[in-house]
C-alpha cells in the first residue's frame, strides 16, 4: 500500500479541500494517508486518515519560520512515498523532501504573486517588491518538484510554463453533499454569504447592502472574521439589523443554512488573486439548488449567467447588491429555476467525481 503525505501549515484538518475531498478521496482509492497539520488539536485518525499535529504556532511569524521544521521532521518520520503540499511557506521542505528521494507535489490554491498585490498590511512598494520576488522563487523551485496541482485553470495555465506536469483540479462540490430540503417554516426567506469574512471579500458592500433591501429579506453570516476590528465596525452599520450571525459552522450547519437560503452571496471585491478564481462557495450554492448573487467579472458571469443560475452585480455597490437580493424575495419563480439550473451544472460539470478521477491519475503515476 503506498503511503502518502498532505502537508498544511495554515490550513485545519478538516479542511474541504484537502481533507474532505483529496485525503478522502485517496484513502477510498487504498491509500494509506496521512495529514500532517499545525491546528493544535492532537493527533487523530478521522475516518481511513490518519492526522498528525505539530501543534499550533504563535503568530504568523512563527508558523512560517518554525513550522515548516517541525512538519519536515514529522513527515520524515512516517517515511511516505509522495508528499504532498499545500501552502507556499512549505516550498522549501519540499526541495529537502526531494533532495531526500521522495515524490513531492506541490498544490498551489492561490495565485501567490498576485495575491501579494492585495495585502492589506503591506504598502504599495512593499506588495510589488514581493510579488516580483516570490514570482522568481516560485519559477526557479517548482521546476523541481514531480507535479503541480493548480485549483484553478488559470493558475494551472501558468503553472505549466514552469513545470510541465501540471494538472488542474478544480475545488467542486462533491455531488449531493449539501442538497438539503427547505424548512418550509422558514422557506427560501433569507439570503446567506458562507466563507472567510474580509473586507477584501466584500464584508462592508454586503452589510450596507442590507441598508437598502426593500423585502425585508434577512442576511445569514457564516464564517470567521479576518480581524476584530472589521467585525467592529460592521457590527455599526444600521444594515447589522438585517444580520444573524452564525459564526463558523459545520457542514451540517452550511446544509441547513442554504436549505433556507433564496440566494448565496459571493460578491469578492475586484482583485488581482479573485478575477480568474473559482470560489469554492459558488458552485457549493449552486450544488445545493440555491441562485448565486456574484460579482461580474468575466469568468464569474460566464459560469453564473451563462448556466442561468444566478445574478451578476458590481460588488463595490451595494444598491445593486441590494437590488439582487429583492428580484429574488419577488421572484420565488426564478428562485427555483435558477436553483435547478445551477444544481444541473453540478451534476453535469462541476462537480468533484470530475477532479478526483484527475487526481487519482496523477497519484497513479507517481506510485
Amino acid at each position: 500500500m503506498t503511503r502518502v503525505a498532505h502537508i498544511s501549515s495554515v490550513h485545519q484538518r478538516n479542511d474541504t479541500r484537502i481533507y474532505l475531498k483529496q485525503c478522502s478521496s485517496l484513502a477510498a482509492a487504498g491509500y494509506d494517508v496521512y495529514l500532517i497539520v499545525a491546528d493544535g488539536q492532537g493527533d487523530a485518525e478521522i475516518g481511513d486518515v490518519k492526522i498528525l499535529d505539530i501543534g499550533l504556532p504563535k503568530g504568523r511569524l512563527q508558523r512560517m519560520l518554525i513550522s515548516p521544521g517541525r512538519l519536515l521532521k514529522r513527515a520524515l518520520q512516517i517515511k511516505a512515498t509522495i508528499y504532498h503540499l499545500h501552502d507556499p511557506e512549505l516550498i522549501p521542505i519540499g526541495l529537502r523532501l526531494r533532495s531526500a528521494g521522495k515524490h513531492v507535489v506541490f498544490d498551489s490554491h492561490e495565485d501567490v504573486p498576485q495575491q501579494l498585490l492585495s495585502k492589506p498590511y503591506l504598502g504599495p512598494l512593499s506588495r510589488r517588491v514581493l510579488s516580483s520576488v516570490f514570482s522568481v522563487f516560485e519559477r526557479f523551485t517548482c521546476r523541481k518538484f514531480d507535479a503541480i496541482v493548480a485549483a484553478t485553470p488559470f493558475i494551472r495555465d501558468k503553472f505549466l510554463k514552469i513545470n510541465p506536469r501540471t494538472v488542474n483540479i478544480n475545488n467542486y462540490p462533491m455531488q449531493g453533499e449539501l442538497s438539503a430540503e427547505s424548512d418550509e417554516g422558514e422557506a427560501r426567506t433569507k439570503v446567506c454569504y458562507i466563507g472567510g469574512i474580509e473586507a477584501i471579500r466584500g464584508a462592508r458592500e454586503i452589510i450596507r447592502a442590507m441598508e437598502s433591501v426593500r423585502s425585508g429579506t434577512r442576511l445569514e453570516l457564516a464564517g470567521s472574521f479576518s480581524d476584530s476590528a472589521l467585525r467592529a465596525e460592521i457590527r455599526q452599520y444600521e444594515g447589522w439589523g438585517q444580520v444573524d450571525e452564525c459564526g463558523v459552522v459545520d457542514r451540517a450547519g452550511v446544509r441547513a443554512i442554504l436549505g433556507r437560503s433564496l440566494a448565496g452571496l459571493v460578491t469578492f471585491l475586484s482583485a488581482p488573486n479573485h478575477i480568474d478564481a473559482q470560489p469554492n462557495k459558488m458552485f457549493e450554492y449552486m450544488s445545493a439548488g440555491v441562485p448565486v448573487i456574484a460579482s461580474h467579472f468575466p469568468l464569474w458571469r460566464e459560469i453564473v449567467e451563462g448556466n442561468a443560475c444566478g445574478v451578476c452585480v458590481d460588488p463595490s455597490q451595494p444598491h445593486e447588491i441590494a437590488a439582487a437580493i429583492d428580484f429574488f424575495a419577488e421572484n420565488p419563480d426564478q428562485v427555483k429555476i435558477m436553483g435547478a439550473n445551477g444544481r444541473r451544472a453540478v451534476l453535469d460539470r462541476y462537480n468533484w467525481a470530475m477532479e478526483e478521477a484527475k487526481l487519482l491519475n496523477l497519484y497513479e503515476s507517481l506510485s
